[in-house]
């Protein structure tokens, strides 16, 4: 009787177990190199080989690829978190597709972060921690040389859900709110935020209505919006990431939650912005 193959790479014993999905030989090493003094890295060059993994050992998280062929990461992604044996698998995006669009559809999908390439080991060790170790204190900050929290735009009809909101992400952004969504046009028109976190039930314009307004204004065609929500539905997520938010929180919110998804959002958004520019450049 045909005995089935063990992995190549042998458990270390204490270290957390990675399976890094991606048919770029190359990229398989360079993560494998990076990130081995950390993580026993269990390399996979397809999903298929991924799959192969998973029946010998469950891994504490999941590093996959967007862009391969035969199937990709968004597909891939499906069918673990559909799965009841897989779907508690935290999965990470690691790539090269750096589009708003892109993004949004990962961590829609279920992903708990987005990294985008080249990236850095540092930055890319503190994510995975953060997934691995939710209950620690993080302690990563968004201000500049000078000291200046990065703005965040908050709004909600309610006062003590605003107050809430505040209390939740003043340590580490400057938080501006607002009560009218009839005012947020103006506001925009004078301020720059770096995310908006829109309440969905208000009156005269609700979240959904404020979207579209919001994304035909040139500088904010790129912002962040994350959507609060007292209904999770998938019909009502997918209604709101296909006219232009960037991610959902359910009502009633979690602090660490809130402040996970707006720190990561801004940390993305800073990455696309450095990519577009970086890009403007070698255009000349």
């Amino acid at each position: 009787m045909e005995t089935q193959e063990q992995p190549a790479a042998e458990f270390s014993g204490n270290k957390r177990k990675i399976i890094y999905v991606d048919d770029v030989s190359y990229s398989l090493i360079t993560v494998k190199n990076r990130l081995s003094d950390h993580y026993e890295i269990f390399p996979a060059e397809s999903v298929v080989k991924m799959y192969e993994l998973l029946s010998f050992f469950k891994p504490d998280l999941i590093l996959l690829d967007v862009n391969m062929p035969d199937i990709d990461g968004y597909e891939a992604i499906k069918g673990l978190k559909s799965s009841d044996k897989y779907g508690g698998i935290p999965v990470v995006f690691l790539t090269g597709k750096s589009d708003r669009e892109s993004v949004v559809k990962g961590l829609s999908l279920g992903a708990a972060d987005y990294v985008i390439k080249p990236f850095s080991a540092t930055k890319l060790i503190e994510s995975i921690e953060t997934i691995l170790n939710p209950d620690e204190p993080k302690e990563e900050s968004f201000e500049d040389e000078d000291g200046n929290k990065p703005p965040v735009l908050v709004v909600d009809d309610v006062s003590s859900m605003l107050r809430a909101m505040q209390y939740a992400l003043q340590d580490r952004y400057k938080v501006f709110i607002l009560s009218k969504s009839e005012d947020v046009m103006d506001f925009l028109r004078t301020k720059k935020p770096e995310l908006i976190v829109l309440d969905y039930l208000m009156p005269v314009l609700n979240g959904f209505d404020l979207i579209p307004m919001i994304r035909t204004l040139p500088e904010h065609k790129e912002t962040p919006i994350i959507i609060i929500t007292t209904e999770g539905t998938h019909d009502h997520v997918s209604e709101a990431m296909s006219i232009g938010a960037s991610d959902f929180i359910v009502k009633p919110f979690k602090p660490k939650e809130l402040n996970d998804k707006v720190g990561r959002h801004i940390r993305i958004s800073r990455e696309l912005a450095k990519i577009r520019e970086d890009n403007k450049k070698l255009m000349g």
